[in-house]
């Protein structure tokens, strides 16, 4: 190859390169603003206005966030977020024993209780969904929730999946949204029995469970919640056998709660800054009964009243809940185990931003049959950046012992229990 042929060659290879470079480019152009044009077809910064979907997590509706849907709007999708982090100090009482560890403060030091990444969205029209898992818990309770109802009306809807046990007003509020950082203590402490079979120590909340509920609102005053669970605390197994001491009936939780709201549908805050000028009130009622529960040991019953009231910057709810133990026949026990619980809380937005709230929460641990109760008064400062989804919870609580019978009484009914409980909780949601 002379010269001439080489100059030649390097002037046509050039030129298919720099041609071939412009192509790829227009492609990329292309390809870009096709993807830009389908993506802000289905894709909006925007408000979910769909009253079904929902998550238990934060409130979708009224929220502006990332959705995608079809221009009909028969298929919607939406993601969510919410990261709590805490800053805690407890102190205990060490009951006059020689401890080791003479400064009786434990569990102190930086937690992450909540860690949730989740989904909702609408199908057809007629089915919407939800599904969350939570990176703080492990074992079953990694998926908190997936459920899918079908909506035939207001009045009428079939949920099937791992949902809330309808049961207690403060495990149906949304779960970023609560006046205190914290459930109260009387919700979520184990009972203390009064003999030898503390491995078998229920709480009185319930919380997530496998199952399916027929659910609805009759206009827009009456709800109604009826379902059956696993009743296995969360498990994703089906486990469950038939009843030794009632005959045909399968070992399951079933579980109903019906509530009235004279002005309308109450809000599932406590709360909030977007929500100032409601005017809502609720009283509800619920009971469930757990067939051959803690390990088939007894057979418990669950009933509870519940009142809440949100009133412009003042939300107020109260609790009164029973539980009562019914050992089975294999138990050879003659009397039952129950227990009392309940508090009452209320919280004020003197600003736009700050909202201090109060709670005083009951709890008869150690059985009816034996004396004394502990009490645990409560103390919440609440901060919100309503600019970007920041919430700041500043909580002191104080856990007190009253009318044991015996010093020894009264050290065993708080054990596990810290006397000074301090928390810092910043969460975000999206």
């Amino acid at each position: 190859m002379n010269d001439n042929s080489i100059e030649t060659y390097k002037s046509n290879k050039n030129y298919f390169l720099h041609n071939d470079m412009k192509t790829r480019i227009k492609l990329i152009i292309a390809a870009i603003l096709l993807s830009n044009s389908i993506f802000a077809a289905t894709v909006e910064y925007k408000e979910i206005d769909d009253k079904y979907i929902e998550s238990d997590v934060v409130r979708l509706d009224e929220k502006k966030g990332l959705s995608i849907e079809t221009k009909a709007g028969d298929f919607a999708f939406k993601p969510y977020l919410l990261v709590q982090t805490t800053a805690n100090y407890n102190w205990y009482d060490d009951e006059g024993l020689n401890l080791a560890d003479q400064d009786k403060i434990a569990n102190i030091g930086f937690g992450i209780p909540n860690a949730i990444i989740g989904f909702s969205g609408k199908a057809f029209n007629i089915i919407t969904f939800n599904i969350a898992l939570n990176a703080a818990k492990s074992g079953s309770n990694l998926l908190q929730q997936a459920w899918f109802d079908i909506n035939i009306k207001d009045a009428l809807r079939i949920r099937a999946g791992k949902f809330k046990v309808p049961y207690l007003q403060g495990y149906q509020t949304t779960l970023g949204e609560t006046l205190f950082p914290t459930l109260p203590l009387s919700m979520t402490t184990n009972a203390n029995l009064n003999m030898s079979l503390n491995a078998v120590n229920p709480t009185f909340g319930l919380g997530f469970d496998l199952g399916v509920q027929l659910h609805g609102i009759v206009k827009d005053k009456f709800q109604y919640q009826v379902g059956v669970f696993n009743g296995n605390n969360g498990g994703l197994s089906a486990n469950k056998t038939m009843s030794d001491d009632h005959k045909g009936l399968p070992s399951l939780l079933y579980a109903g709660r019906i509530a009235f709201m004279p002005f309308g549908v109450m809000p599932s805050h406590q709360g909030i800054p977007s929500d100032l000028e409601n005017n809502k009130l609720l009283f509800g009622l619920s009971a469930n009964y757990n067939v051959e529960a803690e390990d088939e040991s007894s057979n418990d019953f669950r009933c509870g009243a519940e009142l809440s009231w949100l009133y412009h910057r003042f939300f107020f709810s109260g609790e009164f809940y029973f539980l009562r133990m019914n050992w089975t026949e294999r138990m050879q026990q003659q009397t039952t185990f129950d227990q009392l619980g309940g508090y009452v809380q209320a919280g004020y937005f003197i600003t736009d931003k700050i909202q201090p709230a109060l709670r005083y929460d009951f709890y008869n641990r150690n059985g009816l049959d034996k004396k004394g109760y502990l009490n645990a008064p409560a103390a919440c400062f609440n901060y919100y950046f309503v600019r970007c989804n920041l919430k700041l919870q500043l909580m002191y609580q104080y856990m007190g012992r009253y009318g044991h019978e015996t010093q020894l009484d009264r050290d065993n009914d708080d054990t596990g229990l810290a006397t000074h409980t301090a928390m810092a909780l910043l969460q975000y949601t999206f």
